[in-house]
């Protein structure tokens, strides 16, 4: 058993039966009455963000979480299949599961996966990957009612915003957290 002490950014903590990850933490100590710590944590599977003020010392259930770099193999009708590159096993993710991040999986590509009890959690990826585009429309020069900027295909399917210089067949740079164009690759 650990405390409220013990809290870190990133740790997943098991409430109830439910795991949740902190996401912001905040020792308190109020002129009247006992240290508190506050906190931002957001559930694991839903991904709903809630506040929670525990009283300092209090006891809490830390989940073990273990988190493996694995590389990305293929999709099928299950899922994303990941290959933890140690062991050579497979591990077959839901879509769900994945979210957003299937929008810059590309094969091979290694990815850090967060398991607990053998059930994949949640994937960290890269804070930015390279992508081909795939199409987007010539960019005409003193055109600037959109701020510069014009949709672009990569070759996952995702729609970005790319400046007007950017052509079919270029890789670019991408972060993953926000989907924005960062440079060329």
């Amino acid at each position: 058993m650990a405390t409220t002490n013990d809290i870190k950014n990133g740790t997943i903590l098991d409430l109830d039966g439910q795991l949740w990850q902190v996401l912001w933490f905040q020792h308190h100590k109020p002129g009247k009455g006992n240290t508190v710590v506050r906190t931002k944590i957001k559930h694991v599977l839903t991904g709903k963000v809630i506040d929670r003020t525990f009283p300092a010392d209090t006891k809490i259930d830390m989940a073990q979480v273990d988190k493996r770099d694995m590389q990305y193999l293929y999709e099928d009708a299950a899922g994303f299949v990941f290959m933890d590159t140690d062991t050579y096993d497979q591990v077959v993710i839901p879509e769900d599961t994945i979210g957003d991040a299937k929008d810059y999986l590309l094969d091979g590509m290694m990815a850090n996966v967060a398991l607990h009890d053998g059930a994949p959690l949640y994937i960290e990826l890269p804070t930015s990957v390279d992508l081909d585009v795939t199409y987007t429309e010539p960019g005409l020069q003193g055109d600037r009612s959109s701020a510069g900027t014009k949709p672009a295909t990569l070759e996952t399917g995702k729609e970005i915003q790319v400046p007007l210089f950017i052509v079919t067949g270029e890789k670019v740079k991408v972060d993953t957290r926000t989907g924005e164009y960062l440079g060329r690759a």
